[in-house]
Parts: C-alpha cells; sequence; structure tokens
C-alpha cells in the first residue's frame, strides 16, 4: 500500500522548518546487537528527509543482556562475545552519526552498576565512548536543547515529566509506547513526546517483554527549534 501524500501547505510547510537552526533526530532504544534489521536505514532516511543536524540517542544504545539482574539466557553470546557483537554494530551509527548526544539509559550503566555491588573503584572503569570506540559521542544523563528536555525515561512517561517540570520532554525506554502529547495553559503550551524504539522483539534478550505487546519501531525529528515535535514510525 503506497504512503499517503502531503498536502502541497504541508509540505512547503516541512521545506521552510528544514532551514531552522535546529533539526533534532531522536533515535530510540537500540539494545545493540539486537536491534531491528532496517531500523539503521530507517533513522538515516529520516535524517535525510527532514534535513536534521543534531542527532540524539536516546538512550540503551548497548543491551549488555549477559550482564542483566534478571534471568539472562542460558545458550545465548557469552559477555565477551555480546560486547564484541554489540561494538561491531555501533560502528555503523558512528560512521553515519559521528557527532551525536547519547543519553546513558538503564541498559547502558548496567556494568556500571555491577561495579559499584562490587564495590569497584569508578578509576578501574572505562568511560563509554572509549569501550563503545565512538570517541566523538558525548554520553550525558540528559541533555536540553532548545528549551527541550532529552532523557531516557525510567522515571516514568514524557507526559508525566512534562506535566510535573511545565517543560517540553522527549523520552525512550518505554518500548511499547510512541505518541506526541501537547499540554496547553493559558500562558504556556509545551509537548511530550514518547519516541518509539529500534529493538527486536524476537530476539532472546527481549523475551521478558514478550508476553506485553509489540514494541512499536520509530523514531522522532524535533522541528523549529524545539516547537514542532514529529514522531515517525516504521513501515514493518
Amino acid at each position: 500500500m503506497s504512503r499517503p501524500r502531503l498536502s502541497e501547505g504541508v509540505s512547503k510547510l516541512v521545506e521552510t522548518l528544514k532551514n531552522s537552526d535546529n533539526r533534532v533526530l531522536v533515535i530510540g532504544d537500540l539494545h545493540e546487537p539486537f536491534c531491528l534489521d532496517g531500523y539503521f536505514e530507517f533513522c538515516n532516511e529520516q535524517y535525510e528527509k527532514f534535513n536534521c543536524n543534531r542527532v540524539v540517542f536516546i538512550g540503551d544504545i548497548i543491551d549488555n543482556h549477559y550482564s542483566s539482574y534478571h534471568e539472562t539466557d542460558q545458550d545465548g553470546y557469552s559477555g565477551g562475545e555480546e560486547l564484541e557483537r554489540a561494538i561491531a554494530k555501533i560502528q555503523r551509527w558512528y560512521k553515519a552519526f559521528p557527532f551525536a548526544d547519547v543519553i546513558i539509559g538503564n541498559h547502558d550503566r548496567l556494568i556500571m552498576r555491577k561495579a559499584q555491588t562490587s564495590a569497584i573503584p569508578r578509576k578501574w572503569i572505562k568511560a563509554y565512548k572509549d569501550v563503545l570506540e565512538t570517541p566523538n559521542w558525548s554520553f550525558k544523563e540528559h541533555v536540553v536543547i532548545d528549551d527541550v528536555f532529552y532523557c531516557h525515561g525510567e522515571g516514568g512517561t514524557a507526559r508525566s515529566r512534562a506535566k510535573k517540570d511545565l517543560q517540553s520532554v522527549v523520552q525512550g525506554h518505554l518500548h511499547l509506547q510512541a505518541y506526541v502529547e501537547y499540554i496547553v495553559g493559558r500562558n504556556f503550551k509545551i509537548f511530550a513526546l514518547q519516541v518509539g524504539c529500534g529493538v527486536d522483539d524476537k530476539s532472546y534478550a527481549m523475551a521478558y517483554s514478550r508476553n506485553y505487546g509489540k514494541s512499536a519501531i520509530g523514531c522522532g525529528v524535533i522541528l523549529n527549534n524545539g516547537t514542532l515535535p514529529i514522531n515517525i514510525l516504521m513501515d514493518l
């Protein structure tokens, strides 16, 4: 089935917004090496389509299944093999987007948590960019661009955080949700964007969520200097 065509007015608006100062592509949870085939190409397509000039990875770029606090698959990759596969897959993202803000998600910080449990001093732990061989990526707990707050989202939904902080919010973490919701007051207008993800639901690492529903596969774009959020779902 062919995609619906944009009206002439909407097409002109999109073209105008492509020239605004900040045009941010928001890439959902990857959980490498368990990212869905085709998600990389999909995100690249949206980057080009909307003429983006900034990239934010919303967190959980690596899964670390072997090091989970929950039950792991006894027939899965060893720790070393999973990490090497993740690094190899992350390299294509790094080559496509060599400068990006990368939010640290709960799966990303698993190794740091295990080190803390074992009372290992932080000096013994490498930086994320060194382990994953991405020297130009900026790993952060959160980032603010054009007064929009980007975070991974362990603390709840995008809408709950936006209402609490009265600030526009973009977050991931919740694989089954993807939406944009505006909150309008007498003197303000903010939005909450819950971005989709890029995980492969059929991988053994995602077995814990199979009874909860299908993941929303997609990414987000924030245009017009932080005032126009767009959620884009991938055709599957």
